[in-house]
C-alpha cells in the first residue's frame, strides 16, 4: 500500500512543480488579491479541475478520447493560441500599488472562468495528466489504484493552497510589484517557448 502512495506523491509534485499558466494565475491571486479568502474560490476551482483530469485519466476514459488524431490536432491547436494569447497578456500585466484596485476590476465569475481555463485548457496539463499519470495508474487494481489517484488529487490540492499562501507573503512584502513584474516576464516567455514546442510536436503525430 505504501507503493502507490509514494509513487503518486512523487509523480504528481514533479509534474505540477514546473512554472506554468496555472501556477502563475493562483501565485498571482495570492499576491494580488486583499483578502485570503477572496483567492480560495480560485484555489478550488484549480483543484476540482485538477481532479477531475486526474479521474479522467486514471480511469482510462482519456486514453480512448486522445486515442484520435484530429482530436490531439485540435487540442494542440487550441493549446498554442491559448499559450499565445495568455503570454501576451501576462507579459502586458503590470502589477503596482493600484493592483489591488485592478484585482476589483476582475469579478469573482472571472476568476473561476480563468482558473478552470487555465487549468482544462492547458495541453501540457492534459497530455502530462494522461500520459504519465494515466500510464502509470495502468499497473494498479483495486485499493492500490484509490490510493494513487487519492495521492496525486492530495498533491494538487495541497500545492495550489501552498502556492497562493506563498504568493500572498510575497505580495505583502514587495509592495512595488517588482517581483511580479520579473515573474510575469519570464512566465510569458515560458509560455511562447511552450506554445513554439507544440507546433513542432504537431509535425511528430
Amino acid at each position: 500500500m505504501i507503493e502507490p502512495f509514494i509513487h503518486g506523491f512523487i509523480l504528481s509534485l514533479g509534474l505540477i512543480l514546473p512554472l506554468g499558466v496555472q501556477n502563475v494565475f493562483i501565485f498571482n491571486q495570492g499576491a494580488m488579491q486583499p483578502r485570503y479568502m477572496n483567492v480560495l474560490p480560485v484555489v478550488i476551482t484549480a483543484s476540482l479541475c485538477d481532479t477531475l483530469l486526474i479521474l479522467v485519466s486514471v480511469l482510462g476514459v482519456s486514453l480512448l478520447i486522445l486515442g484520435s488524431f484530429w482530436f490531439k490536432v485540435i487540442l494542440i491547436g487550441g493549446g498554442v493560441i491559448f499559450l499565445v494569447y495568455m503570454g501576451w497578456t501576462t507579459w502586458n500585466s503590470k502589477p503596482n500599488n493600484q493592483r489591488n484596485a485592478d484585482v476589483n476590476k476582475f469579478s469573482l465569475k472571472k476568476q473561476l472562468l480563468f482558473a478552470a481555463s487555465v487549468s482544462l485548457l492547458n495541453p501540457h496539463a492534459i497530455m502530462d495528466t494522461v500520459g504519465v499519470i494515466g500510464t502509470s495508474s495502468i499497473k494498479y487494481h483495486g485499493v492500490e489504484k484509490v490510493i494513487f489517484a487519492f495521492t496525486c488529487i492530495m498533491v494538487s490540492w495541497l500545492w495550489f493552497i501552498g502556492l497562493s499562501l506563498i504568493g500572498r507573503v510575497i505580495g505583502k512584502i514587495d509592495k512595488s510589484g517588482t517581483f511580479l513584474l520579473v515573474l510575469n516576464k519570464i512566465s510569458a516567455i515560458i509560455m511562447w517557448a511552450a506554445a513554439v514546442y507544440l507546433v513542432f510536436s504537431l509535425f511528430n503525430l
